[in-house]
């Protein structure tokens, strides 16, 4: 683990004419001249120590020693709930089966952070799924999102009851909402995680793709609270309801001073579209997929079997789909009844949207494709002599 520090001078073995090859040494433009001598500009240090390593005499690092921080003060994985005024987002419901689960090895409660005009629009709900505590800031500024007034209510929750975790999904209000908290509460926060697990002292590993997809990265803050991330719907499952244990805690807004540089004008309905996040079958096609011809016999087969078409980031990026029709981390997060994969390599990015699907069956002429690492049933094959075939036979015109 890197240490923390800062770039520090020793002014005492500055060489005046060497002050231009100082400043061309840092590649971030965060040395500068002054006064006959030089200064690191912290802001703009990255701390690679390239400096230090050229110019050992003048440029050093200095560790900067942590105060640790007492865990056992911090208690309580809390999720946020996100709503549009009357109904709550899924994601925040499957957060809290998935906090109830990473309870059970620290024994801390699950509680449910709640803005709104009117708490018994949703505490029900929330009770219902087995929150230990729902703690409700009820005002008219609350009734739809403003990330000014969300922060500021944040923040009085943190300091009054001292969470060790809070989840938020991996919406648009979720990736507005939460960076700025971070930044508020000098915090971590680990974005679109796909997995998520506890340690018995409450660190949470935050698990998400890095590196393009390429790998998994474990992610922990271990000298920081509240821990923080984000979780995309449908990552998780939707939790069972329970008999309802939980109570209701309406917090004080005395001390919060609602101050904004945005004014709602007007909501306005989305559009109606097909979200393929909510088919239960669906054909996803991956980059041997390259004309319209291909793609139509894809969809082609996509309709006889009753299933949305999708496909994988290459599709989207070269134009000949669109992005709404995308699987995987830096596209939409799926959990079908069934999913074909045709032509599909099975990369992380990918994976890491559809592990939550029940049955999965793909196609790939290279049988050491990562797919099959993931599918129940696989056929090892050309994807354009198979489909016409497939396409055949469904049409009842011939036999495979």
């Amino acid at each position: 683990m890197a240490k923390k520090g800062i770039i520090v001078v020793n002014k005492s073995n500055v060489n005046k004419d060497l002050i231009e090859d100082y400043v061309k040494s840092c590649p971030f433009k965060a040395i500068v001249a002054k006064d006959g001598s030089v200064d690191v500009d912290q802001s703009a240090c990255k701390i690679c120590r390239i400096c230090a390593k050229k110019f050992a005499d003048v440029f050093k690092f200095q560790e900067i020693e942590e105060e640790k921080i007492n865990k056992d003060e911090w208690v309580g994985i809390t999720v946020f709930i996100e709503h549009d005024g009357n109904k709550i987002h899924p994601v925040s419901l499957e957060l809290i089966g998935k906090s109830k689960e990473l309870a059970k090895v620290t024994g801390h409660p699950v509680y449910a952070i709640l803005f709104s005009d009117d708490a018994n629009k949703f505490t029900d709900t929330l009770l219902a799924y087995g929150v230990d505590k729902v703690y409700s800031y009820e005002h008219k500024l609350l009734g739809h999102f403003n990330v000014e007034y969300y922060v500021e209510v944040m923040a009085d929750f943190v300091s009054k009851v001292k969470p060790s975790t809070i989840l938020y999904g991996g919406t648009a209000i979720g990736r507005s909402f939460a960076p700025r908290v971070a930044a508020r509460l000098k915090t971590g926060l680990t974005a679109d995680c796909t997995i998520l697990d506890m340690k018995k002292n409450t660190d949470l590993v935050q698990n998400r793709p890095a590196f393009g997809g390429n790998i998994m990265a474990g992610i922990i803050c271990e000298n920081t609270r509240p821990q923080m991330a984000t979780v995309r719907y449908k990552i998780f499952k939707m939790p069972e309801k329970v008999k309802p244990f939980g109570a209701v805690e309406k917090m004080s807004l005395k001390d919060i001073k609602f101050k904004t540089n945005m004014r709602l004008v007007e909501t306005k309905e989305k559009p109606k579209e097909i979200d393929i996040s909510e088919a239960d079958t669906i054909v996803c096609i991956g980059k041997p997929f390259k004309t319209k011809e291909q793609i139509q016999m894809a969809k082609e087969f996509a309709d006889l079997i009753g299933a949305q078409l999708a496909c994988t980031r290459p599709l989207v990026e070269a134009g000949v789909m669109p992005a709404t029709r995308q699987i995987g981390l830096s596209g939409r997060t799926v959990s079908p009844k069934l999913l074909v994969c045709l032509g599909i390599s099975g990369a992380v990015q990918f994976t890491a949207g559809m592990k939550g699907s029940e049955v999965v069956f793909a196609v790939n002429n290279d049988k050491n494709a990562a797919i099959f690492d993931f599918v129940h049933y696989g056929l090892v094959g050309d994807i354009f002599t198979i489909l016409p075939e497939l396409i055949k036979t469904l049409k009842g015109e011939e036999d495979v």
